[in-house]
């Protein structure tokens, strides 16, 4: 692999693959120092700039090295275009035999226990009118798919409630104890990934997965030679949720809600369980209005100084204690009331700890509010030598890649954040002529960020551009909030105008159906929020203009930022940058 020009040449392997395929030095360049890498089983920090093909550049010399390799990425829309579009392309121009996985979280796997509960139970109220509907589509989808990969059912829009009664998480799973154990889909992409050459992750199943010794990397990880991490500049607030520690509103009342599945089925007869299901529902609702509004981040200090936080949050750990008891008498009835109380138990624990913490000079203890729950949070200060054990625990090569690692082409920063002690670091410049072929606009007379008038005035002064550039335009956003909005209104302005420019909103279909639409309109208005913030690939002129409502740097009062800056001595926009840029 010592010469990769055959590949990346005018008319080499790429350019008779791949239509329009232009040669980049840089491209070239940072395939050939990554295929070292890889050979020496070193630490390579490289930054490529926008339009350098890194995605092509670090994808051949891993198909080529001939080693298992496992790629984590920062979004299950780049995991899905990596899986669908990018490898089988390379695949077929180098024409390798590689075996390819995809592997994602439970949550994004129907599970047949959950599945079969929902369907038989009488219990759940529905939110919306159309789950009654999406659950006969997702029966039958789980009946004919053969991996049960919720992404690949379109018809289901991905943020569709019922999604939460037939999916499971790490903590409501039985394990090899669940009736459905041999037809698992989790399982069977397992099953998949430990005999694939190559598995795509994302960044949060790679923590979740090797930090926690659960979803099946941490027998991945002893077999590979190599693993890259693609948009590495999100490596250290993702390692940093995996290192410490958290509970909230929301887990308590998915427990509630399957003691009560549970109990209806095999507890009938002990209603003192349902008492005391309902006091702790009562109670973390109670608690979340304390910290009501709009989303936001609390320091400990602020939370307890909140009217009523306190004492709420006292009073849910009595009602988890008396809860986690009546579990334990019924727990023997059957196998899922003994997961409610082991996850019970977890839960307590976990409240209790953060109440009185046994240690805080290396953690942050914070608080963030959602509009349906809210989360306690113990955040490590510094994730370099719990990362830097990980790196060093086997040798292997380790490749961090982005389009913003560095501060003035200076790693030091993001080396010492995530502990790469002994990382050589490239830099490659987008081959892009910016200055001759965009244009930034800032409009400057838009109200405070914090305006209820401000996201409207900002379609108001985006529609020009979107008249001009004849929609093919991404519309992102930084909240949820602030998407729906957004929609809502260039609605209202395309009806009126009669614009037929086509609007398509995250969470109506699933992205990768999304983007594969946006890509064949060739003149649509696509409004997203974070997970198309990164990684998207649109190539030609059916995404000519990108509009961002705001820049999302964090706050410098936000709590884990201010505990960073005081224990490091840095500035904020030093700490994050890296993280934001």
């Amino acid at each position: 692999m010592s010469d990769l020009s055959a590949i990346f040449s005018t008319h080499g392997l790429l350019a008779q693959a791949i239509p329009d395929y232009r040669p980049r030095p840089q491209q070239q360049e940072m395939a050939q120092t990554i295929a070292q890498t890889i050979a020496n089983q070193e630490i390579l920090v490289a930054e490529a700039g926008t339009g350098t093909g890194k995605t092509f550049a670090y994808l051949i010399p891993a198909l080529l090295s001939g080693g298992k390799v496992v790629l984590s990425t920062g979004t299950k829309t780049l995991q899905d275009q990596l899986f669908l579009r990018d490898i089988p392309t390379i695949r077929a121009a180098l024409k390798v035999p590689a075996i390819i996985a995809l592997l994602k979280g439970r949550a994004n796997y129907i599970c047949h226990y959950h599945l079969e509960r929902t369907l038989a139970s009488d219990q759940i109220h529905f939110t919306n009118r159309n789950d009654a509907r999406y659950l006969r589509m997702i029966e039958r989808y789980a009946q004919r798919s053969s991996h049960g990969d919720k992404g690949g059912l379109d018809q289901v829009p991905e943020h569709a409630s019922i999604w939460q009664y037939v999916t499971s998480t790490r903590e409501n799973c039985l394990g090899t104890e669940c009736p459905h154990h041999k037809q698992c889909f989790v399982m069977e992409a397992r099953k998949q990934a430990l005999a694939a050459d190559l598995i795509v992750v994302n960044h949060h199943l790679f923590f979740a997965d090797v930090m926690l010794k659960d979803e099946g990397l941490s027998e991945l990880l002893p077999a590979c030679n190599t693993v890259i991490f693609d948009e590495a500049h999100q490596l250290p607030e993702v390692a940093s949720l995996f290192f410490g520690e958290s509970v909230s509103t929301g887990q308590i009342l998915i427990l509630v809600r399957d003691t009560l599945s549970e109990a209806t089925q095999d507890a009938q007869d002990f209603t003192p369980l349902a008492d005391a299901a309902a006091a702790v529902e009562s109670t973390a609702r109670e608690l979340h209005l304390t910290v009501s509004g709009k989303q936001q981040r609390l320091s400990s200090n602020q939370a307890e100084r909140t009217p009523g936080f306190v004492e709420t949050l006292h009073r849910l750990q009595e009602t988890m204690t008396q809860f986690v008891a009546l579990l334990e008498s019924q727990a023997v009835r059957s196998q899922g009331l003994e997961n409610c109380w082991q996850r019970a138990q977890v839960l307590l624990v976990k409240i209790r700890q953060w109440r009185e913490p046994a240690e805080t000079q290396h953690f942050v203890r914070w608080l963030e509010a959602f509009s349906q729950s809210l989360q306690l949070n113990a955040t490590p200060i510094s994730v370099a030598e719990m990362f830097g054990k990980q790196i060093h625990t086997n040798a292997r090569a380790w490749i961090f890649t982005s389009a913003t690692l560095s501060v003035k082409q200076d790693f030091s920063h993001y080396n010492q954040m995530m502990g790469l002690v002994d990382a050589k670091t490239a830099s490659w410049e987008s081959p892009f002529d910016f200055q001759n072929q965009a244009l930034l606009y800032a409009p400057n007379k838009l109200p405070d960020p914090n305006s209820p008038q401000y996201t409207e005035n900002v379609v108001q002064a985006a529609l020009p551009l979107i008249r001009a550039s004849q929609g093919r335009a991404f519309f992102l956003c930084t909240s949820l909030r602030a998407m729906q909005q957004v929609h809502a209104s260039l609605q209202a302005v395309f009806e009126q105008e009669q614009l037929a420019f086509p609007l398509l909103l995250q969470g109506q279909e699933t992205r990768s159906a999304m983007l594969d639409r946006f890509r064949k309109l060739g003149n649509a208005v696509l409004i997203g929020s974070q997970s198309f913030w990164e990684g998207v690939d649109v190539r030609g002129r059916a995404l000519s203009l990108v509009i961002i409502d705001r820049l999302p740097f964090a706050s410098p009062d936000d709590p884990v930022l201010s505990a960073r800056i005081e224990k490091f001595g840095s500035s904020a926009e030093s700490v994050g940058d890296i993280r934001f840029r």
